[in-house]
């Protein structure tokens, strides 16, 4: 079975922010953290692709849900779940040809590690989404001030779920410049390993943390009066849409 248009992530914790298209949108973000590391995955589409084996044994079956609507593009429908109820999700995912290396890296994604920089990614898009001005200008210093506070944070009610891996084969599609006198890059066909760490954390312990972090902002320099109103309006709707 194949499927189409499954897109990298570009995920640079702080500097993402820069792309003027971000604004004006209010989408849930589980972040995939492996983008970071691994500038060749922010540029490829896997134009289509299909599931040869998973960890549960050949083909396309027995895949759990959650890991089905994630690499189907769908995840902001993971938290609609009955067994998620009250619960936010973030899902780490790495992936190459070296499996050993893969599950030495599922294996030590911890909740402690890991799941500030989740955090901080989707707390950065939830402001993004709000702003109708690149987010130092639409709230000042607060905005790199809650960057680097909820980045340093510690969590709690957060639990590693589950961890799944697939072996799959995806045709690549590297973006191509802006220069249309350049050839189109090619197509990459590519026999992959990909594993995927589900993590949930309880809603109402991680927005009463993130209230907490919000109230004790201090930022050097005072915020404009415009600036002062967005600070204030995201405080108050910053669980809308997160």
């Amino acid at each position: 079975m194949k499927h189409k248009n499954l897109s990298s992530f570009a995920t640079a914790i702080i500097f993402s922010i820069l792309f003027a298209a971000c604004a004006g949108q209010n989408k849930k973000i589980i972040f995939r953290p492996d983008t970071v590391n691994n500038p060749q995955e922010q540029s490829r589409t896997f134009s289509t692709w299909e599931i040869i084996k998973s960890q549960n044994g050949q083909g396309s079956e027995d895949i759990p849900e959650w890991v089905r609507w994630y690499i189907d593009n769908e995840a902001n429908e993971i938290e609609a779940l009955n067994r998620f109820s009250g619960k936010y999700i973030f899902i780490g995912e790495n992936g190459g040809s070296n499996f050993s290396a893969l599950q030495q890296w599922a294996n030590g994604f911890t909740v402690e590690q890991d799941l500030p920089r989740l955090i901080t990614r989707r707390v950065e898009r939830r402001l993004v989404s709000s702003a109708t001005l690149y987010p130092d200008d639409e709230y000042g210093e607060f905005f790199e001030f809650l960057m680097k506070e909820i980045s340093n944070g510690e969590y709690s009610g957060a639990a590693k779920v589950q961890t799944f891996w697939l072996n799959r084969k995806v045709v690549s599609s590297a973006e191509s410049d802006d220069n249309t006198d350049a050839q189109p890059n090619p197509d990459t066909v590519e026999d992959r390993y990909e594993f995927f760490v589900l993590i949930s954390v309880d809603k109402e312990t991680l927005q009463k943390q993130i209230q907490g972090i919000m109230t004790k902002i201090k930022t050097k320099i005072p915020a404009t009066r415009e600036q002062a109103a967005a600070i204030a309006k995201i405080k108050n709707t910053f669980f809308e849409g997160f």
